[in-house]
């Protein structure tokens, strides 16, 4: 099987996961390790276990719910003989007589599944709905493979089946080719979307939170907005010499968040425990020097460490609020004779109001 399974509409059964009223609670680490020991589980509780994700994670009668197209193949010219599987978000509220925003995000399969640690179109359908971030189509786009390589899974995001490490990780403009000359243009076929940069972000997590990176770096005309969580800024190729380079070169007009936990992956090989410490493979470090560097070029930058390891939970506990602020200025008009920008984004309602318009 070398597709994607269809998924024209994401199920949308309750989650499973624990619930709470704010997404970045946390439980009390030994309690719940109590709480494990008292029930017989078959498991210890983990640092993970104290990231829960909250109601904008899940899905809620009367909001309206964006639907996803199938998987496709995107061929590949920046790296022959490779293709990406991708699929599109599209809420419920987008209009074709109005630019969308835009927002592609690497390693689609892991921010797409329903059931799994990020669970982005829920976020997507609740902050829409309650207009704190704009109509916005979202891109879930798999690393490169060959055809008779496999598909991205949970298990296997590509790191030993695909060209996820070389596209991902280098630090080169080969990656932004692939969004900007052989992606975007589908999408433009497809939907109205704005051409303003300003409405544009890219995403990603790990390896594909440094290849969202490389994209706005290399071509700022086209993303302004960069969400990192765990991002591999690591001498995997080359990538822990980004902080050097943004000091070295003038400021860009990029907007970017970085998420890191402090038991992230800190320069032992997992594979050799008892290897020296590299300070170039130590991916919180890595993330410090990333924030000292736009600090000091006066980026817009914002950041959030936590104590998680190298994993999604705290990014799925803190991606509604990681959006919010990346959208925190969209044009929205208010007007304090006209309620309908104040109004829940309905679709159908003979009381719902059109979305502003994205920047021309």
């Amino acid at each position: 099987m070398d597709t994607p399974a269809p998924m024209s509409i994401i199920p949308r059964g309750r989650p499973s996961r624990p619930q709470i009223s704010n997404p970045m609670k946390l439980r009390p680490l030994v309690p719940v390790c109590l709480l494990a020991f008292a029930l017989g589980g078959a498991r210890a509780a983990t640092i993970n276990d104290v990231y829960l994700l909250g109601p904008d994670s899940e899905p809620h009668a009367g909001v309206p719910q964006g639907k996803v197209t199938d998987w496709e193949k995107l061929p590949s010219t920046a790296y022959p003989g490779t293709l990406h599987d991708f699929c599109v978000y599209v809420p419920a509220q987008y209009d074709p007589a109005v630019p969308a925003s835009l927002m592609i995000l690497q390693d689609g399969q892991a921010w797409l599944r329903p059931t799994g640690d990020l669970r982005a179109t829920y976020v997507f359908d609740n902050l829409i709905y309650r207009r704190e971030i704009p109509v916005t189509i979202v891109v879930f786009i798999n690393p490169g493979r060959q055809p008779e390589q496999p598909v991205a899974t949970a298990t296997e995001w590509g790191d030993h089946a695909s060209n996820r490490p070389q596209e991902y990780n280098a630090v080169d403009d080969k990656y932004a080719r692939v969004i900007v000359d052989e992606l975007l243009p589908v999408l433009n076929q497809r939907y109205a979307i704005s051409k303003n940069p300003d409405d544009r972000a890219i995403g990603g997590a790990s390896s594909g939170a440094i290849a969202a990176f490389g994209v706005a770096w290399n071509r700022p005309d086209q993303f302004h907005k960069v969400l990192s969580t765990i991002g591999s800024f690591t001498n995997i190729r080359g990538g822990d010499a980004y902080p050097d380079i943004i000091r070295a070169a003038e400021r860009k007009p990029i907007r970017v968040y970085l998420l890191d936990g402090v038991n992230d992956n800190r320069g032992v090989r997992r594979s050799d425990p008892g290897s020296a410490y590299d300070p170039r493979r130590d991916w919180h470090l890595q993330n410090l020097r990333m924030l000292a560097a736009l600090t000091e070029k006066g980026y817009d930058v914002n950041f959030c460490w936590g104590i998680g390891p190298h994993s999604q939970n705290m990014a799925g506990a803190m991606l509604p609020e990681m959006l919010r602020w990346l959208w925190r200025d969209y044009p929205r008009p208010d007007n304090p004779k006209d309620d309908s920008n104040r109004r829940l984004f309905s679709v159908g309602a003979p009381d719902s109001a059109a979305a502003p318009a994205a920047k021309p």
